[in-house]
């Protein structure tokens, strides 16, 4: 992997759709492809050439089955694709056969489908390519609010003396912990003082730390750059796991990179969330806790702290505080505790 991160990423993503344009999908949608470059993410892209390799397969399965391979679609025949079409398509996304293994899709992977789905119809309309747009009279399948799961404060202290400790760990975890315990705590200090995302982790660099203000500098979606701060706590444990990582290693394949793995390399996006669920496994094993969750137990926690919805939207990189809002700003039962008694129903002299 080579020293930037998000350019090795980049570049990756460009390979892939570039097969899945060149191997799987109709010629057609390379001028699709082309014209949003500008405006979307490589990832953005990769994802809508994924969901839009299924739709294809879905036509070829059930409605134009005299097809050998979907590189044989042409724009006549989604001229003839219509809304019922596309509804069955969300119907049969709820179980499918695809790359000969079983798929599920709940109702949010089924809305992100669909809008893949739709920005290529709207496209070729527009372009007059097509008569008609029969995605938009689709309905969007219903989102129902998932609770928002994160750690207590008794939660994130365990968490953290898990990590340094070992505690709870199985016999063969623990062969690698002494190893790995000051990165791995570093790591997690990070998310939660922080709530920084899991790519950003990921891509930190060396030279992206300075500790004359304990700030740093994170690559935001987009490739737009911020800077954030830390405290003392986790400038410490950054700066120890600098000092052991300096001591404990030589010959870095990626000498660039802030956390690496056993192999000298940086460190991958799996095995942060691999380490993040071995340690909340063990300190919160009835919640599902991601390197997300922890993005959302500090958004909670400032949020808490300041009361300020947009400063927790800037900290966190949310475009829209509206988003911010949605996952911060519910009212939790202690909110609901306060409130009592602060609507008066009687004068204070009856």
């Amino acid at each position: 992997m080579s020293n930037n991160f998000y350019i090795e990423r980049n570049n990756k993503n460009l390979q892939k759709i570039e097969k899945l344009l060149t191997d799987f999908l109709p010629d057609f949608c390379y001028d699709y492809f082309m014209a949003i470059d500008s405006r979307t993410s490589t990832l953005t892209r990769l994802n809508y050439a994924h969901d839009l390799k299924i739709f294809f397969y879905y036509l070829q399965e059930r409605k134009y089955r005299g097809k050998k391979i979907i590189k044989d679609f042409s724009l006549n025949d989604l001229e003839n694709v219509t809304s019922t079409d596309i509804e069955f398509f969300l119907g049969y996304l709820s179980r499918y056969y695809y790359d000969g293994k079983e798929h599920f899709c709940n109702e949010r992977a089924k809305a992100r489908k669909l809008s893949s789905v739709r920005a290529m119809f709207k496209f070729f309309f527009n372009k007059g390519m097509l008569s008609a747009d029969n995605s938009v009279k689709v309905t969007t399948p219903k989102l129902h609010e998932k609770p928002i799961i994160r750690l207590d404060s008794g939660e994130v202290f365990n968490i953290l003396d898990t990590a340094e400790s070992g505690v709870g760990l199985s016999a063969h975890q623990k062969l690698y912990h002494e190893k790995t315990k000051i990165r791995d705590t570093a790591i997690l200090m990070l998310f939660l003082g922080t709530g920084i995302r899991i790519s950003e982790l990921v891509g930190l660099n060396n030279e992206d730390l300075n500790f004359k203000d304990n700030s740093f500098i994170v690559t935001r979606k987009g490739g737009s750059k911020a800077i954030l701060y830390f405290d003392e706590d986790v400038s410490s444990a950054l700066q120890r796991y600098l000092d052991y990582k300096e001591n404990s290693y030589e010959d870095l394949i990626d000498p660039t990179a802030l956390f690496i793995s056993n192999n000298r390399r940086r460190i991958t996006v799996r095995a942060v969330e691999n380490l993040v669920k071995k340690y909340a496994k063990i300190v919160s094993p009835l919640k599902k806790i991601t390197p997300h969750k922890l993005r959302s137990t500090y958004g909670t926690q400032l949020y808490k702290a300041t009361g300020d919805i947009y400063i927790v939207a800037d900290v966190l990189g949310h475009k829209d505080v509206n988003t911010t809002r949605k996952h911060y700003a519910a009212i939790s039962e202690d909110t609901r505790r306060s409130v009592v008694g602060k609507v008066k129903l009687k004068r204070d002299d009856d």
